[in-house]
């Protein structure tokens, strides 16, 4: 049972990765090929009437009936990848109806943001945790990549000016609703949540495992973000450095991931290298893990094996981050 658990949790993880993805490193020569204009046909028809795209869908592959309900959103690099292939492919080709569709991705981007900065997992009509401000899984991160590239890339030349110095203004919007949103503790910023409500920015759970915490993950993506940034304010600088200093803080030592009989457990070892969790509680500042049934727990031997390997519960993500930090301090 549990290696059949394993494997379905493997397929689900080859299916989040769409194809569209890879298809982006392409020369121009192949998107005029007969495959090349095949494929973004298939991508245009996977395109929803309010010009976005479906999560953890092949969309180079023929649409079938029954996907032709498929909600589209932001969650997953859904929507940005297929935009940024679709730009490439007008690029090389003219095809005007690719074209249309870019536009009307981009236009989707850009109205679907929040006056405060931020944007929901999927609009319109997003219900639930869909609709506060998501950066779970990089969500606002790739949206915010995607308009800088619209507002400065030559792939972009095509979009109308207009359109572009917009895009500029959305990222600048974005930036703010990312530096009003890092969770302050006695007048000290950290760092953020995975999601943060949609109107008064305070850290909001999504599903029932993930609750209103720090989140290592998503905070080490917002912070790589801010330091790439030309020209950081200063209150980007002091929000990045904020931030670092939390990483370095919250790091945990002494303990190492192994896979036993198929699942994954936690052992000593004071030679592992650091390990950061992906959720810390909002009081005691300290790792938590979570089932289905929503109830924290101190270790990650207490949720259910399903949970416990199907969820990336620990990351070396602060390692990554003191490596940027260090390249950014030299600038």
């Amino acid at each position: 049972m549990r290696t059949a658990t394993l494997l379905l949790l493997l397929a689900l993880q080859c299916q989040a990765a769409s194809p569209v993805r890879d298809l982006l490193k392409k020369p121009g020569t192949w998107f005029q090929s007969d495959e090349g204009l095949t494929v973004t046909s298939n991508v245009l028809a996977w395109q929803t009437n309010h010009g976005d795209w479906p999560k953890n869908r092949d969309t180079t592959s023929a649409l079938s009936e029954k996907d032709k309900a498929s909600r589209g959103t932001f969650d997953n690099s859904a929507t940005t990848t297929e935009l940024r292939f679709l730009a490439k492919a007008y690029t090389a080709t003219k095809v005007p109806e690719t074209k249309r569709a870019f536009l009307r991705g981009l236009e989707h981007i850009l109205m679907a943001q929040y006056k405060n900065g931020g944007w929901p997992q999927r609009a319109p009509g997003a219900k639930g945790y869909d609709r506060h401000i998501t950066f779970n899984d990089g969500t606002i991160i790739y949206l915010l990549e995607f308009l800088q590239a619209v507002a400065t890339e030559d792939t972009y030349a095509f979009v109308s000016q207009k359109q572009r110095t917009q895009a500029d203004e959305v990222i600048k919007r974005g930036i703010s609703c990312i530096l009003a949103c890092q969770i302050v503790i006695e007048g000290k910023r950290t760092v953020w949540c995975a999601q943060h409500h949609r109107d008064t920015l305070a850290p909001v759970g999504a599903r029932s495992y993930e609750l209103p915490s720090f989140s290592g993950g998503e905070s080490a993506g917002i912070l790589s973000f801010l330091m790439k940034l030309p020209s950081p304010s200063p209150e980007v600088s002091e929000a990045i450095k904020a931030g670092v200093q939390w990483f370095e803080s919250s790091k945990i030592t002494g303990i190492r991931l192994e896979k036993r009989d198929n699942d994954r457990v936690v052992v000593e070892d004071k030679n592992a290298p650091p390990l950061w969790g992906r959720f810390y509680d909002l009081e005691t500042q300290r790792p938590f893990f979570c089932g289905r049934d929503g109830v924290k727990k101190a270790s990650l031997a207490e949720i259910e094996h399903e949970r416990r390997n199907g969820y990336s519960w620990y990351g070396t993500w602060g390692t990554r981050l003191a490596k940027e930090f260090e390249a950014w301090q030299a600038r």
